[in-house]
């Protein structure tokens, strides 16, 4: 979707990943396939490109560092080592103005690290692995002390963090962008379905706004000195929103932004990669995206025939449980 973004433009996207039928690869006007631990074909990638971006905030920081070398780096490798650590997210968030985020305390080495972690906490709690873990994986509630040996045998061969388990009335997220010249560019709140941790639903704009989940990712990006499209997701509690975790990249819960009549948000990302000015975040009608998981994508001849609906399909050859194939987005 950046690919074909970037060509709307009149941009040539060159793409770098490990499969043969890589969809980005299907649509771009360029694309090696490589490991991404291979130094050789990641300098000689970077070496035909005048900006290199991502899509992918779990991608080998080293992979980025290689193929970036003497090139514009966006978003910069300061935000992705830290959305690729909980632990490094959570310090950095707490420490920034006007963001709140749950308690948390680091745990690693020992079950009796752990309960330390724990009793500082509180019950219940969660407890995530701080790196790879996505979708509800790498992580598990702490209801009561019994609990915590069982969690311990499964997670204990990771570093941990251990959350303050929120109680929250929904889930949000706020898609937004940074152009190089530092102007940010947010879009409205989205509220968010989740089934099987899996996104399924988002639903934009979002009621009860504030304005300030927009503050605090625009506090965000400019602390990081970010470049790009970047997601950050929050909790609606009766206390006020509280920052769950930021991913640094364009974001699902923003694909409804295709169909919304404005920029949308992979035409953003590619507009702050290139240097250009960015566009009109705001919506002209309210839209709900639906994402297709696993068999979903066999319904796609009736999604197609809906009024009113944009289908987007992915080009991915293999349907697998909790795959996301592709979404619909329906004007409301």
């Amino acid at each position: 979707m950046l690919s074909l973004a970037a060509a709307r433009l009149g941009l040539k996207t060159h793409t770098f990943g490990p499969s043969v039928d890589d969809p980005a690869g299907q649509v771009s006007h360029r694309h090696t396939q490589a490991a991404y631990d291979d130094a050789a074909a990641l300098a000689q990638f970077g070496a035909a490109c005048d900006a290199v971006t991502y899509e992918w905030e779990s991608i080998p920081v080293r992979a980025v560092e290689v193929s970036g070398a003497g090139r514009f780096v966006a978003p910069n490798l300061t935000a992705l080592r830290t959305a690729q650590d909980r632990l490094l997210e959570k310090q950095f968030l707490s420490g920034l103005p006007g963001v709140d985020v749950a308690p948390f305390a680091a745990a690693s080495g020992s079950l009796q690290d752990l309960q330390r972690a724990i009793d500082t906490v509180g019950l219940p709690c969660v407890v995530k692995t701080r790196r790879g873990g996505y979708d509800g994986k790498g992580q598990a509630v702490v209801r009561q002390t019994d609990d915590i040996t069982a969690v311990w045998d499964t997670l204990g061969s990771f570093d941990l963090i251990v959350e303050g388990f929120i109680t929250f009335s929904r889930e949000t997220s706020v898609v937004c962008a940074r152009g190089s010249d530092g102007d940010v560019r947010a879009y409205p709140l989205t509220e968010n379905v989740h089934r099987d941790h899996i996104l399924h639903s988002s639903t934009a704009p979002a009621s009860g706004d504030d304005g300030t989940p927009g503050k605090i990712a625009r506090t965000i990006v400019n602390a990081l000195d970010y470049v790009g499209v970047i997601g950050v997701e929050f909790f609606d509690t009766e206390s006020g929103w509280i920052v769950n975790e930021i991913a640094p990249r364009v974001h699902n819960s923003g694909h409804w932004t295709q169909d919304a009549g404005c920029t949308d948000q992979f035409e953003q990302h590619i507009r702050a990669v290139a240097g250009w000015p960015l566009g009109d975040s705001t919506p002209a009608w309210p839209v709900q995206m639906t994402n297709l998981i696993g068999n979903d994508v066999a319904a796609w001849e009736s999604l197609a025939r809906e009024p009113k609906a944009h289908l987007h399909l992915y080009g991915k050859h293999t349907v697998r449980p909790g795959r996301k194939m592709g979404h619909i987005n329906r004007r409301l």
